[in-house]
């Protein structure tokens, strides 16, 4: 299953950091690819693609000025897609089912006010617990849950850095090689 992410109306003079965490989560939880919709964010982006470039793997972003466009795309190349939102049905239980449909996943973020018609599209609209808090949180949560916690054993291809887990201090591996 190829899980991407969808990040809607991202505002460039109120979003940058949580939009930026958006990313990152998304890549550090299994995510191939993330669309930014919303305003361009140039720097943004060639933030992301920095990190990504350090710390390995394909991670890709992309602008798209139609969410909607992708969203249909993505449903005519036979995927599938998930909204997160604290009026859909509960993670926890649509996680297995989303897992067990192998289709590829487009994961529905929002920003200000998702319109209506991104929940008429939404094959799966899902809830990480019904009270407001962040699209971060709720990208981590539903990707953990659709990871089965296999995102703790991701390897990420020709880092630069790599962070060897450790009880106390930090470990980092620099790959010289892969500079």
């Amino acid at each position: 299953m190829n899980v991407n992410v969808l990040r809607l109306d991202h505002r460039l003079k109120r979003d940058t950091r949580i939009t930026t965490h958006v990313c990152l989560t998304a890549r550090a939880f299994g995510a191939s690819k993330i669309y930014l919709a919303g305003e361009r964010d140039n720097k943004l982006m060639d933030n992301v693609r920095d990190t990504a470039s350090r710390f390995g793997g394909s991670f890709e972003i992309e602008y798209t000025e139609s969410y909607m466009g992708v969203i249909n795309r993505w449903k005519a190349d036979g995927g599938k897609v998930v909204h997160l939102t604290m009026y859909g049905s509960q993670a926890h239980e649509i996680a297995p089912e989303v897992r067990e449909d192998g289709s590829d996943i487009l994961i529905v973020v929002g920003g200000s006010k998702v319109p209506g018609k991104v929940y008429k599209a939404a094959d799966w609209n899902v809830s990480v617990t019904t009270q407001p808090h962040s699209e971060v949180s709720s990208l981590a949560v539903f990707q953990h849950l659709l990871m089965d916690g296999k995102e703790f054993d991701l390897e990420f291809e020709n880092p630069v850095l790599e962070v060897i887990p450790t009880a106390h201090g930090k470990n980092v591996n620099i790959h010289k090689e892969n500079r």
